[in-house]
């Protein structure tokens, strides 16, 4: 007769480690299958809209340069005499004081060097005006009105639009459409439907404004802008594009 043993069987010291370690693979496993699967399938599509419009206004600079005076006090104030003789000019003709506005004002001490020194001869002042014209057919008599009140500096003539923004609105709409258009488009052929928009960005611009110049105006006295100075017909392009993701379902 057998005397009944009692057996102790211990499982070996790695089968607990190796049962973690599977167990927390497939823990790890299922979570990133999870991330993934909810991570939504997303599109990018761009568009672009454009818009030609003639400008509405003309942008103008005029401005005074006293040339060489004795003192800072003589320049200064014969810069003061001429610029409100211009100002009060440019008002006659129909410009408003809100369109009006001081672009630039200096004095400064004029040198003469000679064997490499520099000697005081003087100061000058300079002022200059941007002058918003909302008629177009009076850039000529508001350029010669300045002229012969005695602007003597002339910068550009710029055509451009008062508010930019009606024109952009339109071109933004244009792109917008034809970036819906193309995610629609996409989503159909994927076999999905579109989903909420994630993103939008839009960039574009202006076509740079039409310059022109109103020349010799320092020498040119009470003769300048005897002719009218033509005013353009073409128009400027505004360019809006546009970038959307979308989500698909």
């Amino acid at each position: 007769m057998i005397d009944a043993q009692t057996l102790n069987i211990r499982p070996p010291l790695w089968l607990p480690v190796a049962v973690a370690v599977l167990l927390g693979g497939a823990f790890v496993w299922g979570k990133s299958i999870e991330s993934r699967d909810h991570t939504p399938t997303m599109i990018n599509v761009s568009g672009e809209g454009k818009v030609s419009a003639a400008p509405d206004i003309a942008e103008l600079s005029l401005g005074v340069t006293t040339g060489r005076q004795p003192t800072a006090t003589q320049a200064k104030s014969m810069l003061d005499e001429k610029m409100n003789a211009v100002f009060d000019a440019v008002k006659e003709v129909g410009i408003p004081e809100k369109d009006i506005r001081t672009e630039q004002l200096s004095l400064n001490p004029a040198y003469d060097w000679k064997d490499g020194q520099q000697t005081l001869r003087g100061y000058e002042a300079t002022e200059s005006l941007r002058v918003k014209v909302r008629d177009l057919d009076n850039v000529s008599d508001v350029l010669q009105a300045a002229t012969l009140a005695g602007a003597n500096q002339a910068g550009g003539v710029a055509f451009t639009f008062d508010d930019p923004e009606k024109p952009r609105a339109q071109a933004r709409e244009g792109a917008i459409e034809q970036a819906q258009s193309k995610a629609a488009v996409l989503a159909r052929q994927l076999g999905m439907r579109l989903g909420r928009i994630r993103s939008f960005n839009e960039g574009g611009g202006i076509s740079p404004p039409v310059p022109m110049y109103a020349r010799g105006l320092e020498m040119a006295g009470d003769t300048a802008m005897e002719k009218s100075l033509p005013v353009p017909e073409g128009e400027q392009e505004v360019r809006v594009e546009v970038s959307l993701t979308y989500e698909l379902e």
